[in-house]
């Protein structure tokens, strides 16, 4: 008996319409424990690294984590992996809701699909009983539409993982949306899933999953839960205004990305689009995922007015891509842009990013008005709303920013306006006011990204030790541990709002407890560090090499003009130097030999 995972995998070959069932490779689920790091061994085993990321032999994986659905604390998590589209690294983006919980009690731990089918389909998972059917009726619908007729067609109480356009389209940052509105978001694996022809998978489960020390389990998921419950962030914070409780909090900082990063880390309307205007003037509700006692996500409601709506979020790095980042100062706005990216399917981070750079290039002079139809200044709340939906529907202008910044940037000849690692879009936080997350950004293996590592943490929360984010000296070596327990996190199936309370002692008692398995809270680390150097293995054997781990010259030669970091830039050489020696990395950021042996890898 198998405890914690179910033991069992679907392969589906989308090109000759074949289902198999295989057994998960136990050893390899100890070593990489689940979710992002199996899946991620799984592509490495399986798919070329210089792939084209819309070729058929690209695949792509739905992989969850031995605590998925399990009592642990917010264990409703799953992963999407593939070769990501918008970067050309490693892709992995993580989704809560319930549709994680849901494959499992179908009795999978994870699906591989791989090949192309020629039409579009849809796979039904009801426990044992797993069909491809026909979605050419669904073809063209949003992910809300698709999301109502495949209930309606399989059963009311299934979930739901699908594209919208976005996704069907090619987006280059289509997402993959369960639950309608929780999102696998970044990188573009919803474009691989619309490249397979692949709308959705619905799944349906009556099973258990068994823990092999009941006792054990429950009283670490219980002092898990109590201590999230005590601690401010996760206790009363998350729940209170959600995460964007964070906008006023960088704000203050001096560290919030303001009107494509140009105009230092202060916007001077952070009051108006902050989480706590949030909850005065629209929120309806908390809702948390499966398992969580936080409860951080927003349902939404704009009454009345031109951007009238109702849906969920925005999150704090949505809410700032449209709002300082744009310099827009309409929640109103922010919230109805943000409900057309879950609608189509689109990332709201480099959507609202690249709406950001377009309206610097705009304000250059770069792109005229008449390639737009319109003016596209800085503020233009229409501008956001509208643009979301030509790009979700590659309609227009849209069809440009579809490429992401990176690529609308290149093509008028200044991709240095793009505010991207490996072409995708950095998030919410200026590394010139944080020095740890500049660093972050430059050496994440799947690109701009501020959840693999989360320095913000440390650097402006002061958990777990308050950290000059001024300051460069240890940052690497932090980094490297938060890097590390971030991919143990994403593996095992919770939710990384939780290492705001708990820590690697607590995920590590949970684990113990579900699988059985004999590893210390050492082995875990080691297992998330493992993952990291695997990925990074990905993305050598794919060209990136040293010179990729870097910033925009905006942050490396651009000093913030205002908030406590004035006269700042990120200081990244110095860091990273002493990165690539803590990792056991060689000058040109290789892991060495001994490092891969140390690892096994």
């Amino acid at each position: 008996m198998m405890f914690g995972w179910t033991g069992k995998l679907l392969r589906v070959n989308l090109t000759d319409g074949t289902i198999a069932k295989e057994a998960l490779n136990i050893e390899d689920a100890r070593k990489y424990l689940g979710g992002r790091g199996l899946g991620t061994k799984m592509i490495m085993d399986e798919v070329d690294p210089k792939v084209d990321p819309f070729s058929p032999e690209n695949k792509l994986i739905f992989m969850t984590g031995p605590l998925t659905g399990t009592l642990a604390s917010s264990g409703g998590r799953y992963e999407v992996v593939s070769k990501a589209p918008l970067t050309g690294t490693i892709g992995a983006s993580n989704s809560g809701g319930h549709f994680g919980p849901e494959l499992k009690y179908a009795g999978y731990d994870g699906i591989i699909f791989e090949g192309e089918s020629d039409k579009p389909v849809y796979l039904y998972i009801n426990d044992d009983e797993v069909e491809l059917r026909s979605a050419e009726h669904l073809w063209g619908k949003t992910v809300f539409d698709t999301t109502d007729e495949l209930l309606k067609e399989t059963a009311e109480d299934a979930r739901v993982a699908c594209i919208g356009p976005g996704g069907e389209l090619k987006v280059l940052f289509a997402t993959v949306m369960n639950d309608k509105n929780r999102a696998a978001g970044r990188s573009g694996l919803g474009a691989v899933m619309g490249s397979k022809k692949l709308k959705a998978v619905v799944a349906r489960g009556t099973k258990s999953i068994k823990a092999a020390k009941p006792e054990e389990f429950l009283e670490s998921c219980t002092d898990a839960r109590r201590k999230l419950k005590e601690h401010p962030v996760t206790g009363t914070g998350l729940p209170t205004y959600g995460t964007e409780i964070l906008v006023n909090i960088l704000n203050q900082s001096g560290a919030l990305p303001t009107r494509n990063w140009r105009d230092g880390g202060y916007f001077e309307h952070a009051e108006e689009t902050s989480g706590e205007a949030l909850v005065d003037k629209y929120l309806v509700k908390n809702k948390g995922c499966f398992g969580c006692n936080m409860g951080c996500g927003r349902v939404t409601r704009i009454p009345d007015g031109k951007f009238k709506g109702f849906g969920e979020g925005p999150e704090y790095e949505a809410g700032w891509s449209y709002g300082a980042d744009c310099g827009v100062s309409d929640l109103a706005a922010i919230c109805k842009a943000n409900f057309i990216c879950n609608e189509l399917g689109i990332d709201p981070i480099t959507m609202g990013s690249t709406i950001a750079c377009a309206m610097e290039l705009y304000e250059k002079g770069l792109i005229k008005r008449e390639e737009i139809g319109g003016s596209l200044n800085f503020g233009d709340a229409d501008a956001i709303v509208e643009l979301t939906r030509k790009t979700g529907l590659r309609e227009g202008f849209g069809n440009k920013l579809a490429e992401g910044s990176y690529r609308l940037a290149e093509s008028y000849g200044h991709p240095e306006l793009s505010m991207s690692v490996k072409k995708q879009e950095m998030p919410a936080y200026d590394g010139r006011g944080v020095q740890g997350m500049g660093l972050e950004y430059a050496t994440s293996n799947r690109g701009g990204c501020h959840v693999r590592g989360y320095l913000t943490s440390p650097e402006i929360l002061g958990i777990p030790a308050k950290l000059d984010p001024l300051v460069t000296e240890d940052k690497a070596g932090w980094l490297k541990t938060f890097q590390d327990l971030t991919a143990v996190v994403d593996s095992v199936g919770i939710c990384l709002f939780t290492t705001f309370g708990i820590g690697l002692k607590e995920i590590s008692d949970m684990l113990r407890g579900a699988t059985g398995m004999d590893l210390s809270d050492e082995d875990v680390l080691k297992a998330g560090e493992r993952i990291w150097n695997l990925e990074r293995l990905f993305n050598l054997k794919a060209g990136f090499t040293k010179k990729d781990d870097t910033l925009p010259e905006r942050l490396l030669k651009e000093p913030l003009p205002n908030g406590p970091g004035k006269g700042k830039v990120v200081e990244l050489d110095t860091m990273l130097k002493e990165y690539y020696e803590v990792r056991g990395w060689d000058e040109a950021g290789v892991p060495t030999g001994e490092k891969k042996k140390e690892l096994a890898l």
